[in-house]
């Protein structure tokens, strides 16, 4: 792909996540509406991971993943909507936009797409020293998994508390975070292990082209996305999360730029 289309969307979606952030700030918009700046966020999101990836893989293989994970996870909420499993008990509020199929929102599969790939990403820059071993690719699956697992930690709060995009609903198991269950987490992370278990073969280089550099993209997007989360969290007195999430991000990032040198 051009490299000045790269730029533009990583510029663009830098400027969206600093407008973002200002917006924190309480405003005059009406609660439980959808919010067009969340909309641009998410999409601009998806597209700068998309053409992230587009500079080391062919578009075919970008795209086809997108679009695995894209219906998987619309799918595993979908079911979740209406089972409650596998996630626990909860409903998309009005705030989370219109919804496919009348079931689950429209971001939701984008938000899939953008948490996978960019979470990948972040354990490839960790695992880096380690990436000529046999377990490698082992590795990064499990580590991604884990780290879909935190974001989701560092998500929820903002988009059940904050957003209220979706709403839980309690259950019997009295131990919760922020109000959401505890197997919701568990979930993500077994949810993320199966979809990467059909999209990994799309998402490895079989022809590099010299020793491949490290790909800071999936990072930054990565804990701009943690540090709008505890923004929010920190704005809302929700400290926990903010606490949680600033720590998760500390580490994150000193693991991620310490195995980029390698």
């Amino acid at each position: 792909m051009a490299a000045w289309t790269y730029w533009l969307l990583t510029i663009l979606l830098a400027a969206n996540f600093a407008v973002a952030f200002i917006a924190l700030w309480p405003s005059g918009n009406a609660p439980d509406t959808p919010d067009w700046l969340d909309a641009l966020l998410i999409s601009l999101a998806t597209a700068g991971t998309l053409a992230a990836l587009w500079r080391r893989l062919p578009l075919q293989n970008v795209l086809g993943a997108a679009l695995i994970i894209a219906v998987m996870g619309g799918a595993a909420h979908t079911v979740g909507e209406i089972t409650d499993i596998p996630f626990g008990p909860f409903t998309f509020g009005p705030a989370a936009g219109p919804k496919l199929f009348k079931t689950v929102p429209w971001a939701v599969p984008l938000l899939w797409v953008v948490v996978i790939l960019n979470s990948r990403g972040v354990a490839r820059l960790i695992l880096r020293p380690w990436r000529k071993t046999k377990t490698y690719g082992l590795w990064v699956i499990g580590l991604t998994a884990a780290l879909v697992m935190m974001f989701d930690l560092a998500l929820d709060p903002f988009a059940s508390r904050v957003g209220h995009y979706w709403l839980w609903t309690p259950t019997k198991f009295p131990v919760t975070w922020q109000g959401a269950p505890l197997v919701n987490f568990l979930s993500w992370a077994a949810v993320s292990l199966f979809m990467l278990a059909f999209v990994t073969p799309l998402l490895i280089n079989k022809r590099p082209k010299g020793p491949s550099r490290p790909d800071y993209h999936p990072l930054g997007l990565w804990l701009g996305a943690l540090l709008l989360f505890a923004v929010a969290a920190v704005l809302n007195g929700l400290w926990p999360a903010a606490a949680a999430d600033a720590g998760m991000g500390v580490v994150t990032a000193v693991f991620a730029i310490r195995g980029a040198g390698w």
